[in-house]
């Protein structure tokens, strides 16, 4: 047998280097820093970026046409999944869509807590973003602060949804279930835990000499690129530019709360952090306005033909028994028509499209994830940079899979 190692052909190093000295690299899809899931196809001159060309597409599951199939509250699952680590801001963004194409509104209880639980998700998402990008940069201590705190926030979720991570919470309508009775005093508590590890996470990072010069002026860019861009979210407040869907067009209970939407000024990955750090601050205060305001009452529109019966009247009332079971095989049917509906993800803004053709299932559904244009922007923010850069630029973009592809 002829040894392995003799009939192996020499690398070819010159079919990667270009005639001017530069070199072709192919970073990803299996690199750390990519997620395993995004290809960089760089040119580099030494140890600068001369230019770059981002392929996705790994991670495409047909989010769209699945929801085409399915009853509208069928989709709600496949939404968990869509930016899974702030699924409840997909949860309530779909369900306010399809409200807003059936003219209904929900209960001012289900109001506020969806306001709740989406804050909740985007403390988890500010969390997540922050201490990945920082265990990438070899801070790995602060990775193990806010995991905790995002740890803690996972069970108060739980404890109200049932699930940690796709927890399907939202209904046309509604929610599944009501704020358990404690979860005002376990909130507080929780709160406790995330303010002191992130206040310890700053301490180790906003002022630290490496870390700052790892973000500060890398990832840059200006407030009119960035608009023509259609980047949102704290990319897009990092330059200064105060746009926030909360604020912008209110929906759900937001006008009726007091908070700042943080904004930076040199637009470049240091003002991100910065942001993000602040917007966490605001959600938890979010989150003390709306439980000190909630209101009694019930959590679901009161019409059969919107959410389902509750299971007494269901065992006892043909009418309810009838509706629930029209629920459950045809679901709910929209006139026919097209909505869109946005809500300010962890990311920015996640908008909703649908058609209806007056069937239980979408005629049409299309999604605008807000790290489909930031990805389709980073060969600009990371031009000219250095290869190591791409590193903080990439994680302060805070690209989720599920979200990109769909």
């Amino acid at each position: 047998m002829t040894d392995r190692k003799h009939s192996e052909l020499p690398k070819n190093w010159e079919l990667e280097k270009l005639e001017d000295g530069r070199m072709v690299l192919n970073m990803g899809p299996s690199h750390p820093a990519m997620h395993g899931i995004v290809r960089v196809l760089l040119t580099v001159q030494g140890e600068r970026i001369a230019d770059s060309d981002v392929e996705i597409g790994y991670l495409h599951r047909g989010f769209e046409k699945t929801c085409e199939n399915v009853t509208y509250n069928q989709c709600v699952p496949y939404t968990d999944r869509l930016n899974y680590v702030s699924p409840f801001i997909n949860n309530v963004g779909f369900a306010l869509a399809v409200e807003k194409l059936m003219g209904i509104e929900t209960p001012a209880r289900c109001q506020y807590i969806r306001v709740i639980m989406s804050e909740l998700s985007r403390l988890t998402d500010h969390l997540t973003c922050i201490g990945a990008n920082a265990m990438e940069l070899s801070a790995f201590t602060v990775y193990f602060y806010l995991i905790n705190a995002r740890e803690a926030l996972y069970r108060l979720t739980d404890s109200v949804a049932g699930g940690r991570i796709t927890p399907a919470y939202t209904r046309v309508g509604g929610v599944t279930r009501d704020l358990p009775p404690d979860f005002k005093a376990a909130t507080a508590e929780v709160f406790k835990t995330v303010r002191k590890n992130l206040s310890d996470a700053e301490k180790m990072l906003t002022r630290n000499r490496i870390f700052y010069d790892r973000l500060h002026n890398t990832g840059v860019i200006g407030k009119e690129e960035a608009i023509a861009r259609s980047f949102t979210g704290p990319v897009l407040r990092s330059t200064g530019v105060p746009l926030d869907v909360r604020k912008a067009t209110p929906y759900l209970v937001y006008d009726r709360f007091d908070f700042d939407i943080p904004v930076g000024s040199n637009g470049d990955n240091y003002d991100r952090y910065l942001v993000r750090i602040e917007e966490m601050k605001q959600s938890m205060r979010i989150v003390e306005q709306a439980l000190a305001q909630l209101p009694g009452g019930p959590v679901n529109h009161p019409d059969y033909g919107v959410t389902l019966p509750p299971k007494e009247e269901v065992y006892g009332n043909i009418e309810a028994l009838m509706a629930h079971f029209k629920l459950t095989f045809e679901g709910v049917k929209p006139p026919r028509g097209e909505v869109y509906q946005a809500v300010e993800g962890g990311n920015g803004e996640v908008g909703f499209y649908i058609v209806s053709d007056g069937t239980g299932n979408p005629w049409r559904l299309r999604v605008r994830p807000p790290c489909f244009p930031l990805t389709a922007g980073l060969s600009r923010l990371i031009k000219g940079a250095y290869i190591a850069d791409i590193v903080s630029t990439f994680g302060q973009v805070n690209m989720i899979g599920g979200e990109l592809e769909r």
